[in-house]
């Protein structure tokens, strides 16, 4: 299917945007105006874009369904200032009853049932309950547009941090295994993120991957192992040679049953390759397909 975004309702638009950009994390900005009425919200227009100057960037948008603005930005225009509170899975359902659209001048710290903790240094209070949270200066507002739907991009430089310290590791530095942030997918669902979906994946380094171009072609156009096995395979930054000190059971077990038919051995190797990177152990698995060379 293909979609010409011009060519069908802006809800419409919205909704194939959400459900395929995602997840998205999710701002859940306290803000305050001249008359010192409060406002929390949450929008999954959100992310970090500098870290040097620290600066974050939300995107409340125009309403679709009537072009109205929301008390967010109506507030940082006012006082271009606000807190930015992580949003986790001990807060989500009481982070979404904040998204209601209550009337100008109602507190949603009030209606979703957070307590209000004063800031160091900027004016908008922060969620007690939340485990980080930014204290921002606006920089500037960016509207995108005037139609229902655009959005106007709040650039904000992160003043200060707060973090709950239930959340560090031995180092002082967040533990990711510790902070099950949650994260905004299209329509009613969300992503939690905990020990039971977070994986590594090594990052490319100064010395550069060798590249799949660069892997033995029997590897490069294997029917086992997959996209993900080649990226993992390429990822090293010179091509491997044998070792000989590398000992392995079911290495050998898989030479001494196959070696007589090399297109079986070959598809074997292939395997327990898979096995291995799927478990992120690159280096062994460059051992099992060497054997094969």
């Amino acid at each position: 299917m293909i979609i010409n975004l011009k060519d069908i309702k802006p809800a419409d638009a919205q909704n194939f945007l959400q459900h395929a950009i995602a997840p998205r994390p999710i701002c859940f900005a306290s803000t305050i105006d001249k008359e010192g009425n409060i406002n929390l919200s949450p929008f999954s227009f959100f992310n970090l874009f500098s870290s040097n100057p620290p600066v974050v960037i939300f995107s409340p948008a125009r309403r679709v369904r009537n072009n109205t603005t929301k008390h967010s930005l109506e507030n940082v225009l006012q006082v271009p200032e606000v807190v930015i509170n992580i949003v986790d899975y001990d807060m989500v359902q009481q982070t979404s009853l904040a998204s209601c659209e209550f009337p100008k001048g109602i507190n949603e710290f009030i209606k979703a049932g957070f307590t209000t903790q004063k800031a160091t240094l900027v004016q908008p209070p922060m969620v007690k309950e939340s485990k980080v949270k930014l204290e921002c200066k606006v920089l500037e507002v960016k509207p995108l547009g005037t139609q229902g739907g655009a959005g106007n991009l709040i650039i904000c430089e992160v003043l200060c941090m707060h973090i709950d310290e239930s959340i560090l590791d031995e180092t002082g530095k967040i533990d990711q295994t510790k902070l099950h942030h949650v994260a905004r997918l299209g329509g009613d669902w969300y992503a939690k993120i905990d020990e039971t979906n977070l994986f590594k994946v090594a990052k490319p380094n100064t010395q550069l991957g060798i590249g799949v171009d660069a892997l033995p072609k029997s590897i490069r156009q294997s029917k086992i192992l997959t996209g993900n096995n080649l990226g993992q395979l390429a990822n090293v930054h010179e091509m491997p040679f044998v070792d000989p000190a590398f000992n392995d059971d079911k290495l050998k077990n898989i030479i001494q049953y196959f070696s007589i038919n090399p297109e079986d051995m070959d598809k074997e190797l292939h395997r327990y390759a898979k096995e291995l990177l799927d478990v992120g152990k690159v280096a062994e698995a460059w051992q099992v397909l060497l054997a094969d060379y």
